[in-house]
């Protein structure tokens, strides 16, 4: 399939930027995050009409999720960081490792300063990422189900209900896993996110 070829060598070509996940006193924890920029740059190319969007589920803590679409498949990525931009560079790494571009490894720790930010210079931001899952085809994307489709509305409409709440953070965390697989996971996450809202 060589738009996912090319899909996953631009996610690889942009992972030029690093995103801070952690800190705790002079240190903190960053992976490698596709610079918005680079990324942008390279999606212009290979498809005119790609889209980008982000929402922000939670500014304290900070938890971004970000909708990228290519080639009319859409994907998503959910992160949380230590600020807002930071959770906007990790949600979309997240959104890369659902098209087989993963980071290097576990996150790291570097020293960190709170006007200078996280020191990634002696990162190596120009090693190869790993290709292990680029190397095969990603499964075709399982019909649309329109159950699914109706579960997933519901969550959002009640994730907007926890948000006017104040309770956008913690249903962050419970969606971290993802919105479930199959309707049972759904309806579960769902009644989740019911009994914080009456919390």
């Amino acid at each position: 399939m060589a738009e996912l070829d090319r899909v996953r060598e631009a996610l690889r070509a942009s992972m030029t930027a690093w995103a801070t996940l952690d800190v705790r006193g002079d240190q903190a924890r960053v992976i490698p995050a596709p610079d918005i920029d680079v990324l942008s740059a390279h999606l212009e190319r290979l498809d005119p009409q790609w889209g980008l969007t982000w929402a922000c589920d939670s500014v304290q803590p900070p938890v971004v999720r970000v909708r990228v679409t290519l080639y009319g498949t859409v994907r998503e990525g959910l992160a949380t960081a230590h600020t807002l931009n930071d959770a906007k560079l990790a949600a979309l790494a997240d959104a890369a490792r659902t098209w087989g571009v993963s980071t290097a490894g576990e996150p790291t720790w570097v020293e960190y300063d709170p006007e200078d930010g996280a020191n990634t210079t002696d990162l190596d931001a120009d090693a190869p990422l790993p290709a292990s899952p680029a190397a095969r085809p990603l499964p075709p994307e399982p019909p649309r189900d329109p159950q699914m489709d109706k579960a997933r509305r519901h969550i959002e409409d009640l994730l907007e209900q926890l948000k006017v709440a104040g309770r956008g953070g913690e249903a962050a965390r419970i969606l971290m896993r993802g919105y479930g697989e199959t309707l049972e996971e759904s309806r579960a996450i769902y009644k989740e996110l019911q009994a914080l809202l009456k919390a």
